[in-house]
């Protein structure tokens, strides 16, 4: 048994296994992922924006993107710790070579971004995850996912854990982290890594947490076209870069007045309807010394069969904004769980979220969760562990990717960048039946990928049904109903 258990190891986890850790506590950090490419954290362009001194300014740009959703509290939490925590963490303790210029990205109303290139995440990642293998108190186990959380009486006691070999393990803790990411693998396209498959919303949501604004799912403008994309990050169209139609015609002037660097569900639809009404849409970056500024994304793009000075791109679900619900510690509503980073909701991006906050929310939130749960006093007892079949029966051929063409393509057309309501309840009638057919499977067979198979069903049943009750607005928007 250890006192604290994070399930994840992106920026999020990473942060809550070192607050545990410098507070005192033991730590487990457990993670599916076998290398730091399979996190969303590792796949991070842009950087992580910072108040620069002046959060007002910051505060005022998050509540404007998350188009009066947003939570003021959660906002302020946010730009007031930003400075502190880049600074202490990823500048002191992990040494983060950061650039001397700060970006500038969509919504933001001054440069504030601090960056590496355009490859920020993988710079900030893998010390922090070299950092936490160094440490005395935290152990790190990869290849290694969590299956279901271990409850008693409302209370959270850790979770049944998938080890490398298929065997089964109780990892009780005194406190459990959710640390997950998001669930761009449940949709055709997207900018997550195949890992995103919603693991610990849908654990949280069985196990009765509460989870809230899932309707808003944003998607990134840029992503290159194909069935593997590019994430074009912001920064290249904060540095001078242009959408162009396919008649060569530069289009979001005419949408909105930040044009391109107006926010992300503006632009992302505005990308839709061009490609729709023209033919496609490329990122002109002819303005920009692409090769200078962003060497590898440039590279990566050359790599994917793209001209690099007119890239076609479309938009591919990129995050979600709501999840489980927490407040400023990261505390959810079932006792001694946390979730922080995307697979929470803590207010901050409302219904669409700013560029760049990512990764800081993420850090933020993570070291308020770590401190506070390393605080639990111990727990004594064994809970009841869900008995689990001893051998896992073989599955039908092609079963799960199967059911996840099914899956993503309901999602893709009823639940992506432009919605309806005939299309919602079409889609929530579907994912009950794909529900229904996962939870049968899951119940005999303890297999990691029936897990993540069940655990994206629930996600997408979630994501539907939210979107069918929700309000349009930020990224949420309804066919027939005005935008901003």
């Amino acid at each position: 048994m250890t006192q604290v258990l994070v399930l994840g190891s992106g920026i999020a986890g990473c942060s809550a296994a070192l607050a545990a850790a410098e507070s005192g506590a033991e730590v487990v950090l457990a993670t599916k992922a076998t290398r730091p490419a399979e996190t969303t954290t590792h796949w991070a362009q842009g950087g992580i924006a910072v108040s620069r001194g002046d959060p007002d300014a910051f505060a005022a740009d998050v509540l404007e993107a998350g188009d009066g959703r947003c939570d003021p509290h959660a906002v302020e939490t946010l730009v007031e710790n930003a400075d502190d925590a880049v600074e202490s963490v990823l500048v002191e303790r992990l040494g983060v070579p950061f650039a001397d210029d700060y970006g500038r990205e969509a919504a933001h109303s001054t440069d504030r971004i601090r960056h590496v290139g355009a490859e920020t995440g993988r710079h900030v990642l893998a010390p922090f995850l070299a950092h936490l293998d160094d440490h005395p108190r935290v152990t790190v186990r990869e290849d290694t996912a969590a299956l279901e959380l271990l409850t008693e009486e409302g209370r959270v006691r850790g979770a049944l854990l998938d080890r490398p070999d298929g065997s089964k393990e109780a990892e009780l803790a005194d406190a459990t982290v959710l640390a997950t990411g998001g669930v761009g693998a449940c949709f055709p396209r997207s900018t997550n890594p195949d890992t995103a498959t919603g693991d610990g919303l849908a654990m949280a949501a069985r196990a009765g947490a509460t989870v809230e604004d899932l309707a808003y799912v944003q998607f990134h403008p840029t992503a290159t076209v194909g069935e593997e994309p590019v994430l074009v990050s912001e920064a290249v169209r904060g540095a001078g870069a242009l959408l162009r139609n396919a008649d060569g015609e530069r289009f979001m002037p005419a949408v909105h007045e930040d044009a391109e660097l107006a926010p992300r569900d503006v632009v992302a639809r505005a990308v839709a309807d061009e490609r729709e009404r023209t033919g496609g849409v490329v990122l002109d970056t002819t303005p920009v010394d692409f090769a200078g500024a962003f060497p590898a994304l440039r590279e990566r793009v050359s790599d994917a069969g793209h001209d690099p000075t007119s890239i076609p791109v479309a938009p591919a679900e990129h995050f979600l904004c709501g999840g489980v619900a927490v407040d400023d510690r990261g505390r959810t509503s079932l006792d001694r769980l946390y979730a922080v980073g995307e697979v929470s909701r803590t207010g901050v991006h409302g219904a669409n979220r700013l560029a760049s906050t990512s990764l800081l929310e993420g850090l933020v939130w993570g070291r308020r969760a770590g401190r506070d749960a390393a605080t639990r006093e111990r727990v004594t007892g064994d809970p009841e562990i869900p008995s689990r079949p001893e051998r896992d029966p073989a599955l039908p051929d092609g079963f799960v990717d199967g059911k996840f063409e099914r899956l993503r393509r309901v999602l893709g057309e009823h639940v992506g960048l432009r919605r309806d309501p005939d299309g919602l309840e079409r889609a929530c009638a579907a994912l009950r039946r794909l529900k229904g057919e996962t939870d049968a499977y899951a119940r005999t067979r303890p297999s990691r990928e029936v897990a993540e198979l069940r655990n994206a069903a629930t996600t997408g049943l979630l994501l539907a049904r939210a979107a069918r009750e929700a309000e349009p607005a930020g990224c949420h928007a309804l066919e027939g109903v005005p935008c901003r």
